[in-house]
């Protein structure tokens, strides 16, 4: 009707003025301008995200990265295949509630009142208050729909039944009926489903948003667990409808529910995965299947639950659209069994030192892939250093947010990487590592200090035997040239060493490590005594 109108217009002014030529490039010009109005219109839509996080799984563990594991992983291996492969990407800390922390506020979790060290139980109170933003909350106020499927481990307020003060909260203190508070939701989340910790710790039940999930009994000693068909679980309350190894596939199953349900507007999914962390418990459909052991079972499970939101995502035809980040929260466990797989020569922190909880590069360094066909070519690899803090960061270029002095305060856009292009003044970045026991290690440029050599923890290094060269308490290693940690440099540049301390108790004292106005840490909480600063104490 448009062209035909037009023609006629065409036809009597050409017929009086003759102005043919000028009013077909009127006509023309419209015609355009309302083509590249739709397809403008069709191309803004936001990208969603799905950022999946393993639970103890070494780079080792992933074929992507380790062509010599003795189990595959399809899926997560495609992710980086269709995107970017991060060689140098690095958890906030060597175990999970610190990372799970620094995911999503864009923040070491050492910046608290509270946590100096350690992890958080499954009755802990909650981490982060509901006035912090995180990258759920951000999100959601862009218009996303936000999910939080899987392990939380950042505490929520359970109700007591009897009052109490004390830090460690005891399990049959807690009232399971009712509703709980500063979870997930609190947080962000529009929807949460999962559980409140680790699958080793109580209670032993799903959280559906701020209600526990089924028929509860309390099991009183190990006796009761085993009854149950428990493994290496702890004694408190748990669900009757509640099986160890239907925890994963039933992840899978509302993770992917939920992204049906909300695959017509732009949503974000948090999906921290329970597993390969011990309990080891793969379903029945992935014992034995590996080959190796348990772990290399339960490891393939997870690549198959990674892959059934993957074939969601092309089943609904929007995975071009669709940002996949799969990464892990530390390395492996020793539960998984360093030992036996030795022997079959599989090594899950593949070439590096240390394992979980450590602050060598197996307890840290991790898999890091990103996904996004729209954007994003496939097959690229990137040697930049990034940190699991900078999410938050990353989304926040992407949709043009400017974030203030309190948000984010750690966190640093990875999204010129995604093009191939350096990172803002990366050369500059100070990324802080945290191990189990609060030990600090600090990276900045190739240089990586370290101020002990056990790793900051009690665990033993699957590499003991391999001696480091010049070993000393005070550890400086050339992470270009030396990533597997062999030889000490610091009594060869004593200034180097000088340089980092200064530099870790800058990034201590300003309350970021990121450009903007320093605002300290959050007050140190009654009782809590912060020792592991002794190591920087004369530059503070």
């Amino acid at each position: 009707m448009f062209t035909e109108v037009m023609f006629k217009i065409n036809y009597m002014l050409n017929k009086i003025f003759n102005f043919k030529f000028i009013v077909v490039i009127i006509a023309t010009s419209i015609t355009s301008n309302v083509s590249w109005a739709q397809a403008g219109k069709r191309n803004s839509k936001k990208p969603n995200i799905i950022y999946i996080l393993a639970d103890d799984m070494g780079p080792g563990d992933v074929m992507l990265y380790n062509k010599d594991s003795k189990f595959p992983t399809p899926n997560i291996d495609r992710i980086g295949r269709e995107g970017v492969k991060f060689m140098d990407a690095h958890t906030s800390s060597g175990v999970c509630t610190p990372t799970r922390y620094g995911i999503l506020t864009g923040r070491y979790s050492w910046r608290t009142s509270t946590l100096k060290k350690g992890v958080l139980g499954g009755h802990s109170k909650h981490l982060i208050p509901a006035d912090r933003t995180t990258l759920a909350s951000l999100l959601q106020k862009e218009g996303y729909k936000t999910a939080c499927v899987g392990k939380w481990h950042l505490g929520m307020d359970w109700e007591f039944l009897q009052a109490s003060n004390s830090t460690r909260i005891k399990a049959n203190n807690v009232n399971m009926h009712t509703p709980i508070k500063n979870g997930p939701n609190a947080n962000g989340f529009d929807y949460y489903y999962g559980i409140s910790a680790s699958l080793n710790m109580n209670p032993h039940v799903f959280i559906k948003n701020d209600k526990a999930q089924g028929t509860f009994e309390y099991l009183k000693d190990q006796d009761a667990l085993a009854k149950r068909g428990y493994i290496g679980a702890k004694p408190g309350w748990s669900a009757k409808e509640f099986e160890q190894d239907q925890v994963l596939p039933t992840f899978t199953k509302k993770t992917c529910e939920w992204i049906r349900e909300n695959k017509d507007e732009p949503f974000f999914v948090y999906m921290p995965l329970n597993s390969p962390h011990s309990p080891i418990v793969p379903s029945k459909n992935f014992l034995n299947k590996s080959g190796l052991n348990d772990h290399g079972d339960f490891c393939m499970e997870t690549d198959w639950a990674i892959g059934q939101v993957l074939k969601t995502l092309d089943e609904l035809k929007i995975a071009d659209n669709t940002i996949v980040v799969f990464t892990s929260d530390n390395g492996t466990s020793p539960k998984a069994g360093f030992p036996v797989m030795a022997k079959k020569g599989h090594h899950s922190s593949w070439i590096y030192r240390g394992m979980k909880g450590t602050n060598w590069e197996g307890g840290h360094r991790m898999p890091f892939l990103v996904r996004w066909p729209n954007k994003v070519k496939a097959g690229q690899v990137s040697d930049q250093l990034i940190c699991t803090t900078d999410m938050m960061a990353t989304c926040a270029e992407l949709l043009g947010i400017n974030l203030t002095d309190n948000e984010g305060e750690d966190s640093v856009s990875f999204l010129p990487a995604l093009q191939s292009k350096p990172i803002k003044n990366i050369a500059e970045r100070a990324v802080v590592h945290h191990s189990d026991k609060g030990i600090f290690s600090v990276r900045y440029g190739k240089w990586k200090l370290m101020f002990d050599n056990s790793g900051g923890s009690n665990r033993t290094d699957p590499r003991k035997d391999e001696a480091i060269k010049d070993n000393a308490s005070i550890l400086l290693f050339d992470m270009d040239n030396d990533a597997t940690e062999d030889v000490n440099l610091a009594s060869k540049f004593p200034e180097i060493v000088e340089k980092l301390k200064k530099k870790l108790a800058e990034v201590i004292k300003d309350g970021r490590s990121t450009e903007g106005k320093k605002i300290g840490n959050d007050p140190i909480g009654k009782g809590i005594k912060w020792k592991e600063l002794n190591v920087v104490e004369d530059y503070l």
